[in-house]
């Protein structure tokens, strides 16, 4: 395929690399199906394309290319049979986070650095069962707490679209391992945006799913009431494989909400900063939906913002445990030890006041759907293009707390987190400095489906090349 008079060999292995890295998760899974490539192939590629690009980006806490290497030997013995699982052969990463048994699980952070834990978390199982390689766990933060990705025993991890920028956070390394072809998907958790931040930053599909329909634990134990993993891909057709695969509790049949009601969308929420290259992004896509004769009606579920209730829900949460664990917290690093002083500061009685208001911002939101007869609602993922590193402002929440560095940025994913919905980041388009901005699809809890289903028409409608990005090729030209 690759022969002739200028195809050296090293152009030759070259094409090869990009011609698979460049594919999603469903196609790689289909060329691996069809005997265009082996599994030991398609690993061998994707590591010698990590090996690469690892200087420039950082995406990995921990590289597993042994263990990956006996997985893609037996994952063809398989294959060959016409035997595997769903997943066979396929090369991809986990979370730091994430219990692999036996692997080291940091979370980020000086004080995990020797933790290997003796289970795995239910999530990874099923990904492993499918015969998945995982060949590599992802860069998060110290505990994953904040929506950027560095830490002290990790380093910071870059954007592919600009090294010189943030990827976002908490689920970074995940978000630019996937956008630079460093395997087609990545198992996230979002706890407050940590999947869709990324996501949206690095111009990837990021998917939450409802409260607890991806299993979890077993796990690490702060943050119960707000985690969901979900997938972290190039496209959303793979976001629902992904999630099918994965979902052992599902609340809702593909069926049971369908299509019904106007698609309700906001551009700001009533309250949210957005910036202007993003706002017209965005609406841009709501003229390409109507065009496309979709049913919108503009609205909002009538609240403020959500993040002083997401943040001593998450602060308070955190500080607790953090007390209640046998680890030496002389080691935190900055940024968690300022995240678990803010939660210092709260009594448990202005905890349980923050847990009461999440039923108001649950009951706003059902009022809207039920207004319209409606099940989704669009807003921008966040209100601005990734930003450099270092550059980050900190916002004060009120006058005798501290300050806390990533709050208004992100004002459209709290509400997810807080109330079990399901929300969908996917790319819409280029902001002024050339970087992705993101739109996000949410729905009542337990309408995955239908989430994912109008996801995946408005991804048709933009026209977003989901092509790899690498720092020595710059950000390939992409229609919005």
């Amino acid at each position: 395929m690759f022969s002739g008079p200028g195809a050296t060999p090293a152009l030759a292995w070259l094409l090869i690399i990009l011609e698979y890295l460049n594919k999603t998760a469903s196609q790689q899974l289909e060329a691996l199906r069809g005997g265009e490539i082996s599994a030991v192939e398609l690993l061998e590629q994707t590591i010698a394309r990590a090996e690469k690009l690892i200087p420039d980006l950082n995406p990995f806490a921990l590289t597993l290319y042994g263990r990956a290497r006996q997985a893609a030997q037996e994952a063809d013995k398989k294959l060959a049979a016409g035997s595997g699982g769903k997943l066979c052969g396929l090369p991809i990463t986990i979370k730091d986070s994430q219990f692999l048994a036996g692997y080291a699980c940091a979370n980020g952070s000086h004080i995990l650095r020797d933790f290997i834990p003796n289970e795995t978390c239910r999530a990874v199982e099923i990904l492993e069962q499918e015969d998945a390689i995982i060949f590599a766990k992802t860069t998060c933060p110290e505990f994953s707490l904040t929506g950027v990705t560095h830490s002290e025993i990790s380093g910071l991890t870059s954007n592919p679209w600009d090294i010189e920028r943030t990827c976002g956070g908490s689920s970074g390394g995940a978000a630019t391992a996937v956008a630079a072809g460093l395997g087609a998907f990545s198992l996230g958790g979002d706890g407050g945006g940590s999947i869709r931040i990324p996501a949206g930053f690095c111009g990837i599909v990021g998917f939450k799913p409802s409260f607890g329909v991806i299993p979890r634990e077993p796990c690490f134990p702060s943050w119960q009431s707000i985690v969901s993993y979900g997938p972290m891909t190039r496209g959303v057709a793979d976001a629902r494989l992904f999630f099918e695969i994965l979902a052992e509790r599902h609340q809702a049949g593909p069926g049971k909400f369908g299509t019904k009601g106007p698609i309700i969308f906001s551009e700001d929420l009533g309250f949210a900063p957005v910036n202007q290259d993003v706002r017209e992004a965005f609406r841009k896509v709501i003229a390409l939906m109507s065009d496309a004769d979709f049913d919108l009606v503009e609205d909002n579920p009538g609240l403020s913002s959500s993040v002083i209730t997401w943040a001593v829900t998450a602060c308070y949460d955190a500080a607790e445990h953090a007390k209640g664990s046998a680890y030496n917290l002389d080691y935190l690093g900055e940024v968690a030890r300022g995240f678990i002083d803010f939660g210092d500061q709260f009594s448990e009685e202005e905890f349980e006041q923050a847990q009461a208001h999440r039923n108001v911002i649950r009951t706003h939101y059902a009022e809207m759907f039920e207004r319209h007869g409606s099940c989704i609602l669009i807003t921008p993922t966040l209100g601005c293009e990734a930003f450099p590193h270092g550059s980050i402002h900190p916002h004060k929440i009120d006058d005798t707390h501290i300050e806390l560095p990533w709050l208004d940025w992100a004002s459209f994913l709290y509400d997810a987190n807080l109330v079990g919905m399901p929300a969908c980041a996917i790319p819409m388009g280029l902001g002024d400095e050339g970087l992705p901005v993101s739109l996000q699809i949410l729905g009542p809890e337990g309408s995955d489906y239908e989430v994912l289903r109008v996801a995946a028409a408005i991804e048709k409608l933009v026209g977003w090349d989901n092509s790899i990005v690498t720092p020595e090729s710059g950000p390939l030209d992409r229609t919005a």
